[in-house]
This record gives structure tokens, sequence and C-alpha cells, in this order.
């Protein structure tokens, strides 16, 4: 880990790495700046407790992030914590004895804090406190974190299924999150010796089966949905008028009602389709991580991490024959100003399109299902589909797994002309 003299100077031109960095002081031993790769930052200090020596393990504690102390202010807080640890103080296990004492929703809004907000994605961090506020805090919020009992969860989970948790409505998938986010804060409760290894009150409750959404498009709707992306950028797509409103002997006459859609927004949803990346990956895609000439895109900040993605010829030649303005691939109103940012939506254009599709209930998603259920469809492995779409986890693939009939066909069809070989060779001819 590298050192440096901590400064203002010194944290402004910090740029963030591909891994969490910590950049110790040069002057005050222990103290130091962790920066992740989403660029949040915190101040932490390092100690070994009691006698120290290098036969003691090292013990970390956070003292604040980058927003709430100063560097001047951080290197004094440190500083008196440190002197704290040389009269045989030790912090970290203070803490966490401090916390056994804490409710649940003090643990819960601590670990959003320190360990949600620092490490993980604003979008992530977001969802997790929706569940937090709206559904753990107004049930467990104030029993003592330690103390909490199976029955307990189960009676939130009931709450969150009953509309009784909030003022919102919840459901199955909610009463799931509920209890992802609870599992999550007590693990990382235990590596904090809050609670003891292994103490999990959720992890004996059964969650509820989700019936996922899954859509993939049939090689008709592939066609329908790209006779309407052609219309659309051409000749228009058709709009209908409310002919009993007053404005209506304004509006254009039945031939001309049509809305042309910009060669973008047609081109996003074509890569969806030839790619089956993620609606942000694209949206969010920049002319510099697009390499045409060995056909791979360079997304450094996917849902998953950096990835390439490898383009098929006809996913090059969409952006081969696409418009730069800006530094978006897909340009949005403000392209080419100083304040460019990601095109937000696709909203409009999708529905007029999926409607002139006769694709009903069609999401955007559901191309990137299309996309690997055609790979799998195929026969082409899940290892390597999993690979294409960016998954961490096989087990995310595996839901294409039954769509891929390809070794079972070969089987089959070995199977059947062993018969039909053993039926001709016997007789000469089919029984």
């Amino acid at each position: 880990m590298p050192t440096i003299k901590i400064s203002r100077k010194a944290i402004a031109d910090i740029v963030p790495s591909e891994k969490p960095t910590i950049y110790y002081d040069a002057t005050l031993k222990g103290f130091g700046l962790k920066v992740m790769p989403t660029g949040a930052k915190s101040w932490i200090i390092e100690y070994r407790p009691g006698a120290g020596g290098r036969g003691v393990s090292k013990k970390r504690i956070k003292i604040g992030s980058l927003a709430t102390y100063s560097p001047e202010a951080a290197r004094d807080e440190a500083s008196r914590t440190l002197a704290r640890v040389t009269l045989g103080s030790d912090p970290a296990a203070s803490r966490s004895e401090e916390r056994k004492g804490q409710t649940v929703a003090e643990v819960a809004d601590a670990w959003l804090e320190e360990h949600v907000l620092i490490k993980r994605k604003p979008k992530t961090y977001y969802e997790y406190k929706l569940a937090v506020d709206r559904y753990i805090k107004p049930v467990l919020g104030n029993l003592k974190f330690a103390l909490v009992e199976p029955a307990d969860v189960s009676r939130m989970q009931a709450k969150i299924i009953r509309g009784k948790a909030a003022k919102a409505n919840g459901g199955r998938t909610m009463a799931n999150r509920a209890l992802a986010t609870m599992s999550a804060i007590y693990g990382w409760a235990q590596d904090l010796k809050v609670v003891p290894t292994g103490f999990n009150p959720v992890a004996s409750i059964e969650r509820f089966k989700e019936n996922q959404i899954e859509r993939f498009l049939t090689s008709q709707e592939i066609g329908a949905l790209a006779a309407a992306l052609t219309e659309a950028e051409t000749v228009g797509l058709p709009y209908d008028v409310d002919e009993t409103k007053a404005k209506a002997k304004h509006a254009n006459k039945a031939e001309n009602r049509r809305t042309v859609y910009g060669e973008h927004a047609i081109a996003a949803i074509r890569l969806y389709l030839f790619t089956g990346c993620r609606r942000s990956e694209i949206l969010k895609l920049m002319w510099s991580d697009v390499d045409l000439e060995r056909g791979i895109l360079f997304l450094p900040d996917s849902k998953t991490g950096k990835k390439p993605v490898i383009l098929s010829p006809h996913a090059q030649a969409i952006l081969t024959n696409l418009t730069r303005i800006g530094k978006y691939v897909i340009a949005g109103a403000d392209a080419g100003t100083t304040d460019e940012a990601p095109r937000s939506d696709l909203d409009r254009p999708w529905k007029a399109v999926t409607r002139r599709a006769g694709l009903s209930k069609l999401r955007l998603h559901d191309l990137r299902h299309t996309y690997a259920s055609i790979g799998a469809g195929g026969g082409q492995g899940l290892p390597i589909i999993g690979k294409l779409l960016g998954h961490k986890n096989m087990a995310t693939t595996q839901r294409y797994a039954h769509l891929d009939t390809d070794p079972m066909r070969r089987v089959a069809d070995f199977i059947g002309g062993h018969i039909d070989r053993a039926i001709g060779g016997s007789n000469g001819e089919a029984a």
C-alpha cells in the first residue's frame, strides 16, 4: 500500500484504482485514507492492541469519512485514538462491545454508513436503505440486535406480506429482500464480533418462491421488432389522436400522424438485442470504451465490475453507422455540451416500438434474456454465455439451462440411429 503525506492537495490528486487502496500517512504511523474503486473515501487507523509486536494481529477501524472529517481533523482524531492505544486501549474491541447493546436500527444504520456506502454502488446503497427504513426498522428497529430470534424475523416477514410493516404494501419479493438485507447485516456484525460467529436469526427462515418473469422472443417476434425499429427511424410510427377533444381539429391528417425516432434511440434498442448488455451499460457507454477494430467494448464499471463485451459483426455495424455526437454512444439532449450526461431513458420510443410490433408487456431487459436464450438453445455452453453476459456467479446463468437441449438431442439422435440400424440390420427393413 502506498505511503503519502496526507494533505488536501494530495487527496485531490488521488485517482481510484480497480481495487480498494489504503494511502498511509508518512508522518503519523497507523493513520490512512481508504479509497474504494467507486471513489468513496474514509479515514482509518491501524494498530496492534496490547503489548503490540508482530506476534499480535493488526486491527483496523474507521474513524470517519472525507465528508465528515477534513484531513486536519481526521489526523487529530487519529492521533488521540492511537495515543489511547499506547496506554492500553483497544478501540475496535470497545466499539464491538458497545454495539452489542445497540438496537437493530442502530446497527443497521452503522452497516449502511460504514460498509454499504463505502463498498457498494449508490444504487445498491439506495435499495438496501429502502429495505432498512421501510421494512426492518418499523418492526424490529427497537429490539436489541444481539437478542433477535427467528420468531422475530418471521413476524417481520408476515407483516411485510400483510402490508403492515410500513405505509407501502409489501409482497413476497419485498419480504425476501428484507430478509436478505437482515442476513447481510448479521454477516457484517459477525465479522466485527458484535455477535458470535454463526449467529444469524435469519438463516433458518424460509424464503418465498418468486415467479421470475422471463420473456424470450421467438424468431417471428424478433422479426416484428426489427420491422418496427426500421419503420420508427425512417417513415415514423403512427400515433392516435383523441377525436373527442377540442384540440383534435388542429391535429395532422390521419395519414400524416407519424413520429420519427432518432437514430441513437433506435441504435440503443438494437444494441441491447445484439449484445445482451444491461440497460445502464448501453446508456452509459462512451466512445472511448469502444474498440471497433478488435470488436470489443471495454466497460469500466458494469454491475459486476470492469468487463469486456465481445461484439458480433452486426453489433459492430450498428456502431460504425451511428453518428458520433459528444462522448456518449447513445447521445442525449445535451450531447456535445460541457455538462453532457448519459441519456436517462428510452421509455417513449420503446413503448411505441413494442406497441407497433404487437409485443405487449415486453421489457427492455427481456432482450438480454433473449440473447442468452438463443445461445443456450443453440448448445453454445452456459459458461461461455455467462462470460458474454458478465455473470460473476454461474448460478445466475443456470436459469437458461432448461433451454440447452442440444446435448440431449445429440444423445436422442444417437440412440434412435442405433435402434434404426439394428432394425434394418436384422430384417433389412423397418418393422
